[in-house]
């Protein structure tokens, strides 16, 4: 089978749609399919080309100020690339309806016959002011283009499928991430830190880690300090709002996986409490490991079934999420760490409901 993968970035650059879709891509190239990317790249003029792990890696320039969205240079070499790569194609797989490059590739194809599969990563809106204005219109746009020209939805999670029926009246098939089979060989061997790992960004609430490790410090007589690895544009914010809290902290950047992993394993909970979420990796491979994770609802709901997770409710007080967090800690050792599937798991699913012909 010869694949086509569309999507905003690609490895190296690090995220959780970037890391999802090399999962994918050198998977099956290793299963012996064809597998082509074609992906925006802020950093360049002009289109490069290179093999990575037998993947053939197409880049394409996109702007690279921050409300661009990656919105994509050279547009009409762009439309001819595509019209090239699809003459030797078999599926193509979308990824990332938040992305300008990926929504103009498939309008450019969306009247070819060749199977298109969407991944959408959908949230149901932006997440600053701007980007909320820009999502009322962007959505009627997509819908269009989703509705008519595309055969299967994939979503990564059921909160996800049930806001795509809303917004889209489309049904769409779910099928989770995997993680690296070798992290079920690490084990949990927990130090004094609580982790966060993402975007920094106000609504993901890193703020309000800070605060329920406070609470704890003080009312529970703990000693917890706090380890943040990401980049946004809340993170000088942060960095004030944690010199007064008065805890311990690191405030680092985006860490390479195995030492993103590392620092993981040796975190005594992970916790993310962002008000919006399609699918999170980390807590997938936090529940591989055995890590105890604090999750927010209501996208916290589709880790519902798994062991060592804690899912809060948001709109209570700081004080009181940090006394169920603390009852939480003191019965987790106790439980068996989660089922979570490996990458080749999914794949198995992707080959079978989403790639299958007709």
């Amino acid at each position: 089978m010869r694949i086509l993968f569309i999507t905003h970035r690609y490895h190296p650059h690090l995220g959780g749609i970037e890391y999802v879709v090399k999962s994918i891509a050198q998977r099956l190239s290793k299963l012996g399919h064809g597998v082509t990317i074609l992906t925006g790249e802020p950093m360049i003029d002009k289109p490069s080309e290179e093999e990575i792990n037998n993947v053939l890696v197409i880049r394409w320039p996109t702007l690279l100020f921050k409300e661009a969205y990656h919105i994509p240079k050279r547009r009409k070499e762009l439309k001819l690339k595509i019209f090239e790569l699809i003459k030797d194609i078999d599926i193509i797989h979308i990824h990332n309806v938040h992305s300008v490059i990926t929504m103009y590739c498939l309008n450019k194809i969306k009247e070819k016959s060749i199977k298109k599969v969407l991944t959408p990563y959908y949230h149901g809106t932006g997440h600053t002011s701007i980007r909320k204005v820009l999502w009322t219109y962007w959505r009627l746009y997509i819908k269009g283009l989703v509705r008519k020209h595309v055969n299967i939805i994939h979503t990564v999670s059921k909160l996800e499928a049930k806001i795509i029926k809303k917004d889209f009246d489309i049904d769409a098939i779910v099928i989770e991430n995997g993680v690296d089979e070798d992290i079920f060989n690490i084990r949990w061997k927990p130090e004094d830190y609580f982790m966060y790992s993402g975007r920094i960004e106000k609504y993901k609430n890193i703020h309000r880690l800070a605060n329920i490790v406070k609470i704890l410090n003080i009312k529970y007589g703990y000693n917890y300090k706090l380890k943040i690895f990401g980049e946004g544009s809340f993170k000088p914010k942060l960095q004030k709002i944690l010199n007064q809290k008065g805890i311990e902290y690191e405030l680092l950047p985006s860490q390479p996986f195995n030492k993103y992993i590392d620092n993981l394993s040796r975190s005594c909970l992970f916790g993310l409490l962002s008000e919006k979420e399609s699918y999170p990796q980390s807590i997938n491979e936090a529940n591989a490991i055995g890590v105890p994770v604090v999750v927010a609802s209501s996208w916290g709901k589709n880790f519902s079934d798994r062991k060592r997770t804690l899912i809060v409710d948001l709109s209570r007080r700081d004080e009181v999420i940090a006394s169920e967090v603390a009852k939480f800690l003191e019965k987790v050792n106790s439980e068996p760490k989660s089922i979570v599937p490996s990458w080749k798991e999914v794949i198995k699913i992707y080959l079978s409901k989403l790639y299958r012909p007709g």
